[in-house]
């Protein structure tokens, strides 16, 4: 799995509620949820993405309720994977759940700016900083992971597999 795309960069501490605010919680539809995706945190959010960019966050990304909402607005924004120093645990599962690569790097964050271009290789483990430094290594997505995700999240690959 090969991702490349513009950065995003977001805090510490980004919640459930700024990934996508509660009052919107009245739908579960993907495309409902992508247009109001990190509009707490960003409100342009959505009009100033492309498909495959790539939110890099600080450290406790996702935390807040267990609301799968967040990581399924995150994908259907186009947003192709999100890679932060560290995940809520509820939202690092949600995240393969609903089949939203992510990835913990510490040392990322504090090496790029919003708008420069990374590229992630999650079967070898590394992320490139387009137009300079030495490959970071990162933990590679175990292949039943990318099952997961390849199959587009948990209950399409139970479904995939009956």
């Amino acid at each position: 799995m090969k991702l490349r795309g513009r950065i995003w960069k977001f805090g510490d501490n980004i919640d459930t509620d700024a990934i996508i605010p509660a009052r919107y919680l009245n739908t579960s539809d993907p495309q409902e949820l992508a247009a109001h995706c990190m509009e707490d945190a960003d409100p342009e959010f959505v009009k100033k993405i492309s498909k495959g960019d790539i939110i890099v966050g600080g450290s406790n990304f996702g935390c807040g309720s267990s609301r799968e909402h967040a990581p399924i607005a995150i994908k259907a924004a186009g947003i192709s994977c999100v890679i932060a120093r560290s995940f809520a645990r509820i939202f690092y599962r949600n995240a393969f759940n609903m089949g939203l690569p992510i990835f913990e790097s510490d040392l990322l964050w504090g090496m790029v700016a919003a708008g420069q271009e990374i590229e992630v290789d999650g079967d070898r483990g590394s992320i490139v900083i387009i137009g300079g430094g030495e490959p970071l290594a990162v933990t590679p997505i175990p292949p039943f992971m990318q099952a997961l995700i390849n199959d587009g999240g948990l209950m399409q690959h139970i479904a995939r597999k009956k």
